[in-house]
């Protein structure tokens, strides 16, 4: 029960629209002339499946970068014989004026168009043709929605100097629209007259005027009998325009909110004000006056406030014009005002700035149309997951992601909506969270890392990817973390702090993944760009996490996968070795992490002879020796000579040092291990091993191998016996025992 609904998988209806949407082509259409959808002709669909391919397209080519726009989607539903639209939201830069009016036959009763700046006054004479259905209509930030183009003047070289210029369309009224009840018209265009624009609508039962100036408002009473919704967000008000509101005595829902940072503004709230509209609205259910300053104290005084249990009782309310009230408030907005500091607010939710409820409140309540306000308080939000608790997790959670999706192009919301995700997603609340949830965060993520080249945002997002299990957890997302990964590390200027997260998640995610995986990575460049990363900080003589981390990237994703240490062998991959190994004598890990890469390479037939040189033989013949990192290095140089010396004596192409001399140090070497080490070192397969003990021509090879299998299931008994046994490694045991060219000591061990 404590389960959001955001928790439970996806319905049916919604899958499949959106594997439709995905294989059009596939599914619904056909491509006529390879350019152009159409619909199969015995497709027929009601609004119900129709509205939803609708919202659902703009929402993916909105949210998902993989998703190609098709041209011609909208012309699939020009003729609602054969498909229905009833209610669709259309945003931003996704429609143009031709996707409109390919729709214009349908019957629409609710279009919802949310800055689509695209839309020019082509689009006003569409809408028109749905003026004898339509009851929901919004033009919210559609800011060129009412200007035309004007061709100056016939001639063609005139056009050129002289290209075409707006012009404000003065005629267009909402005449015909008879049906036309609620109108959001948020950040309409100066110059446009609204009141000859809403005259002709009978009866309004909600409008929106967010963001627009009139100093006269006096014709809003033309409809007190029906409008039950008023929304004037930043309008600057004055004493005239709370008379007219005061007349609205139908209202329900009542918003004069503002952005306090947004301008100069001289109205007041008083409790005069306050008490107008408690006597007079007598059905406000809902009232915002965010950011507005008390010209004078509305509370009762402090003594009284404080006391006594939180109430939302009107009777008992710290905001002394709200005592008038006849019930509780179902929504008060408070955001960046003092009054929500109070105790008793007589409202059953409140947005402001006090505590994690009220944030929530206001996310919940300004994501759509108000971005501004809306990063502010995510901010908020961000503190307290940062500094306290978060106790409402999942719905903190999903309204960060909403915000994050629906604003992909506001920098401020990114970076607040990014950072807050870090702390929103540390192991503490992990148990809270369900995949799909997790899954939800991990798109935003690389969509942000996707639009935002800018520093705290990239840092923010890799910090985010670190709290996911890696790389199961990003495994849906693989080749796409990988590439924006690899684009962080390519580009030419770089923030130490990202550079290093970004190596550390390549690395991770190339650790224990199939080999598909890592071929397919490797062909994005992910070697090149590592050395590069390797190149850098050698030339800058610095050996620190992400010259480490760059080398074991590079022993992942060369494990079993040939294609890969080829491309390190190509380019130069064995001069940086040998440049390290001379620059950084002293550095373990780092011995480690280039030894184990190479022990990859050497497993590589056809790559072996490209080791065969006597600066390697040597350099790989001292390292023998070397105590460090335990056994590490010394073991995976012996195991790098093993493999070469498996190639026989005719492939020992150089005369200096000598195979024997070689052969002596390695057994010496395996000689000087205890046994009983722990390790340093993960095997997915002993394949690489296992090819070594069938075979008479390098006992000193077969003796590695064989102490290899010996210290890994005698140490690590539950993870390597099962492997051993799966891959066939008995029967090899057995078979070596019996060899005549193995060496006692060897069959001991193997016994």
């Amino acid at each position: 029960s404590l389960k959001m609904a955001s928790d439970s998988p996806e319905s049916l209806m919604t899958l499949c629209t959106d594997y439709c949407l995905r294989n059009l082509e596939g599914t619904l259409c056909y491509l006529l002339d390879n350019e152009t959808l159409r619909l199969h002709p015995d497709i027929f669909l009601p609004s119900e499946i129709c509205d939803k391919l609708v919202n659902e397209y703009v929402e993916l080519v909105k949210t998902d970068s993989i998703f190609e726009p098709h041209e011609s989607f909208f012309t699939l539903f020009s003729d609602p014989r054969s498909t229905r639209l009833a209610r669709i939201h259309l945003r931003e830069h996704i429609v143009q004026d031709q996707d409109l009016e390919a729709i214009r036959k349908q019957d629409l009763i609710e279009l919802y168009l949310t800055n689509c700046e695209k839309l020019t006054a082509k689009s006003l004479q569409t809408l028109v043709s749905f003026s004898h259905t339509l009851i929901s209509l919004s033009l919210f930030g559609c800011c060129n929605i009412f200007y035309e183009e004007e061709n100056p003047g016939g001639c063609e070289d005139d056009c050129l100097v002289n290209p075409t210029r707006q012009v404000l369309v003065k005629d267009f009224t909402f005449e015909g629209f008879s049906r036309l009840r609620i109108l959001n018209l948020g950040r309409l265009i100066e110059g446009v007259n609204v009141e000859t624009l809403l005259r002709p609508l009978a009866s309004l039962a909600a409008l929106d005027l967010s963001g627009i100036q009139l100093n006269d408002v006096g014709f809003l009473t033309q409809w007190k009998d029906s409008l039950v919704s008023l929304v004037l967000y930043n309008m600057d008000l004055s004493e005239e325009h709370i008379q007219v509101i005061a007349q609205l005595r139908k209202l329900r829902h009542l918003d004069i909110s503002r952005d306090h940072l947004s301008s100069y503004y001289k109205f007041k709230l008083t409790r005069r004000v306050l008490n107008l509209f408690v006597e007079n609205l007598v059905n406000l259910t809902s009232l915002d006056i965010s950011g507005h300053t008390m010209l004078e104290n509305c509370t009762i005084p402090s003594m009284e406030e404080k006391m006594g249990q939180t109430s939302i009782e009107p009777a008992k309310s710290s905001i002394a014009p709200f005592r008038g009230l006849k019930r509780p408030l179902q929504f008060l907005g408070l955001f960046e005002t003092s009054l929500c500091r109070l105790t008793h607010i007589p409202a059953y939710k409140v947005s402001g700035d006090k505590n994690e409820e009220q944030v929530l409140n206001a996310i919940e309540a300004y994501t759509e149309h108000r971005p501004e306000i809306t990063s502010r308080a995510i901010n908020l939000l961000f503190d307290i997951a940062r500094i306290e608790r978060c106790s409402q997790l999942l719905r903190a959670l999903q309204l960060v992601i909403t915000a994050l999706k629906c604003h992909k192009d506001d920098k401020n919301i990114q970076v607040t909506g990014s950072a807050a995700l870090f702390y929103l997603t540390n192991s503490e609340y992990r148990m809270e969270q369900s995949v799909k949830l997790r899954r939800q965060v991990i798109q935003v993520v690389l969509n942000g890392m996707e639009s935002y080249q800018e520093v705290t945002v990239q840092r923010n997002c890799c910090l985010t990817l670190c709290n996911f299990s890696i790389p199961e957890e990003l495994e849906f997302q693989y080749r796409r973390v990988n590439e924006l990964l690899l684009n962080i590390l390519n580009q030419s200027r770089q923030d130490e702090s990202i550079q290093r997260i970004a190596v550390h998640l390549c690395n991770a995610l190339v650790c224990q993944v199939d080999n598909d995986h890592k071929e397919a990575v490797g062909k994005m460049g992910f070697v090149m760009t590592m050395l590069k990363l390797i190149q850098k900080k050698l030339a800058d003589k610095t050996c620190d996490q992400v010259m480490e981390f760059s080398w074991s990237a590079l022993w992942n994703i060369t494990d079993e996968t040939p294609d890969n240490c080829e491309m390190f062998l190509n380019y130069s991959g064995m001069k940086l070795f040998l440049e390290c190994l001379k620059e950084f004598p002293e550095k373990q890990e780092l011995h480690r992490n280039m030894l184990g890469l190479l022990g990859n390479v050497a497993e590589v037939k056809e790559l072996r002879p490209q080791l065969m040189t006597s600066q390697f033989i040597s350099v790989f013949s001292n390292l023998l020796e070397s105590k460090a990192d335990g056994i590490e290095v010394s073991y995976n140089a012996c195991g790098v000579l093993s493999h070469i010396m498996f190639d026989g004596p005719e492939a020992w192409g150089i005369c200096e040092p000598h195979r024997e001399e070689v052969v002596k140090r390695m057994w010496a070497a395996i000689q000087s291990w205890d046994i009983n080490s722990r390790r340093n070192i993960n095997y997915r397969s002993f394949e690489p091993i296992l090819r070594l003990l069938p075979q008479g021509i390098s006992p000193v090879s077969q003796h590695w191998a064989t102490w290899a299998l010996y210290n890994l299931v005698s140490v690590y008994p539950d993870k390597y016996c099962p492997l051993l046994i799966k891959e066939g490694g008995i029967p090899l045991l057995k078979n070596m025992i019996k060899m005549a060219s193995a060496r006692q000591e060897t069959k001991e061990m193997a016994r």
